[in-house]
Parts: structure tokens; sequence; C-alpha cells
């Protein structure tokens, strides 16, 4: 079995999704317009969130969640580039973990308090 997508629901996945293409290169592989504008969005992996407004269940309060309970982890080769773009993009600072092997792990929030983490590890969990 291999994990097929993650699933969240948001106040506006229209602008969640634009957000995340236009800052995190994320695509989107399938959009279902309907009430719940549902998007499936993807890296280039093919690691896959689906982002919707369901009406049905709360939208969870993420900027009240501590990072550690529900981040979403961004490989990056540059983690200090892409913070301060993301930063200047509306994302919000939260803490630095620099590991002694030489890692650099920021945690963010993006504009709707949704805990981002970028990832430079020494050694990447994959490869």
């Amino acid at each position: 079995m291999n994990l097929e997508h993650v699933a969240l629901n948001v106040p506006d996945p229209v602008a969640f999704a634009s957000w995340y293409q236009q800052h995190l290169g994320l695509r989107v592989v399938r959009h279902l317009p309907q009430s719940n504008q549902t998007h499936f969005i993807a890296d280039e992996r093919g690691g896959v969130i689906e982002i919707y407004h369901n009406p049905a269940a709360p939208i969870p309060a993420y900027a009240e969640m501590h990072h550690i309970v529900l981040h979403l982890a961004f490989e990056t080769t540059d983690a200090d580039a892409d913070r301060a773009r993301l930063l200047a993009a509306g994302a919000t600072f939260v803490e630095a973990v620099l590991p002694a092997d030489g890692s650099r792990l920021y945690m963010l929030r993006d504009p709707w308090g949704l805990a981002l983490q970028l990832c430079h590890r020494a050694r990447p969990l994959l490869g």
C-alpha cells in the first residue's frame, strides 16, 4: 500500500491552492469545482494534498494547533532562501531547529495558520 493523499478542510481552497502553487511549486492534478472547491495538489514526486471546504465538518483551528501536532513538511535545498521567500509571501516564522548534523529545519505558518516545515536535512529521508 502507498499513501494516496492527505486531506485538509480549509476556509478558502481556491486561494490555498493558488498560494501553494505559486510559492511551493505544487500543481493542481485534479479540481472538482462543485460547492466544496476540491483541489488535489501535488509535488514533483507525486505527494498529494487534497484541499476543500466542506461545511459538514468544522475547519480545524490550524493557527491554534501546536506546530508539532500537525504540519506539512517540504524538502528544500536552500532552507534559508526559501524561508525568506515564503515570509515575504505572507507566511509567518515559528521556530528554527538546527541540529548538530548540519540540517536546517524551519517551522513557518502559511497565511491560514497551517504549520509548514522547511527541511534541508544533512541526510535526506528518501534516497
